[in-house]
């Protein structure tokens, strides 16, 4: 399931595209954001099925050996661990994925060098290696084997993410927040559960399907609002000499401080900051810190902050 810093990154990139181009509708705009957010659960989709692609490649090398005019002892009775992977088999099985694959059209049909490529890969890698020596295994090993991909196969793979970015301009973007979903989704596979194993929904629960919509409105909607709360605030720069990231970013801040009674003033401190390290320039963090600090200290003094719940946390 998606978490609230990747949502929050995807507000941010939608304000920014709004404005750049301020003439869009409200309806419009929300709708490319959503799809956006939907795009990359397609993509979670398309990384888990890159395992039961890699065990079909490597059945049919088998039938092909098998089929040579002199074949090897080796190619008369391959080593079988990988294709009988006990939790490549519960994901190929999978009831919930099954539906989802057919649902979003997700094949590789069309694209066998990549299968092919990342299984070639695969077999180079020490771990792999490792595992190949045995020709059969414990669930336990079969996950840890799986896992180990995802993280040093899958995500360090240049090839795969050029395809993938190639299909998609949004899952260049994407990328990591995919191999994160589908490596927890991985960890939580039960084998006592079979083909029922639960798949990763896109959100976790109502709340956080309401939060990204909720804040990319209210952000738009009290602009100058937050604006004016902002600028005083700025000391010797001038407001259009600010980064423009800086200000979406600090807006946003100020939305959730205000309007989301539930999240904790140190949470929302924090993981602007966060955002502004890795979209914005190398002082940024520091810069919304400040400013931040300063809008703060304002909002206590006229005692607008209600926080609730979790919210009352700092």
């Amino acid at each position: 399931m998606l978490n609230r810093h990747y949502l929050r990154t995807k507000v941010m990139q939608a304000i920014f595209a709004r404005q750049i181009n301020p003439g869009e509708t409200m309806t419009k705009s929300e709708k490319k954001l959503t799809d956006s957010i939907q795009q990359c659960y397609t993509l979670f989709l398309y990384l888990f099925s890159i395992f039961p692609e890699m065990k079909r490649y490597r059945q049919n090398k088998i039938e092909e050996l098998k089929q040579k005019i002199n074949p090897t002892p080796e190619d008369l009775d391959p080593n079988p661990h990988f294709i009988n992977n006990k939790v490549i088999a519960l994901i190929e099985d999978n009831r919930a994925l099954k539906v989802l694959w057919k649902e979003k059209h997700i094949s590789w049909h069309k694209n066998p060098e990549v299968i092919s490529q990342l299984y070639r890969d695969m077999e180079k890698h020490d771990f792999f290696i490792s595992y190949m020596q045995k020709r059969e295994g414990t669930f336990k090993e079969d996950k840890k084997l799986v896992l180990h991909l995802v993280e040093n196969l899958l995500a360090e793979h240049d090839f795969l993410q050029w395809f993938l970015g190639e299909q998609n301009t949004h899952w260049n973007d994407d990328f990591r927040m995919g191999l994160i979903m589908l490596y927890n989704n991985i960890v939580d596979f039960n084998e006592n559960n079979g083909e029922n194993n639960p798949v990763s929904p896109l959100f976790k629960d109502i709340e956080d399907k309401e939060f990204y919509l909720e804040l990319f409105r209210k952000t738009l909607v009290h602009d100058s609002e937050y604006f004016d709360l902002i600028a005083p605030k700025l000391q010797n720069w001038e407001s259009d000499r600010v980064m423009i990231i800086d200000m979406i970013l600090m807006k946003m801040a100020i939305c959730e401080l205000l309007e989301f009674p539930t999240i904790p003033i140190k949470v929302t401190i924090n993981e602007y900051i966060e955002l502004a390290k890795s979209y914005s320039s190398a002082k940024s963090g520091l810069f919304i810190n400040g400013v931040l600090d300063k809008v703060l200290v304002e909002l206590e003094s006229q005692n607008r902050l209600h926080k609730i719940g979790r919210g009352l946390l700092s």
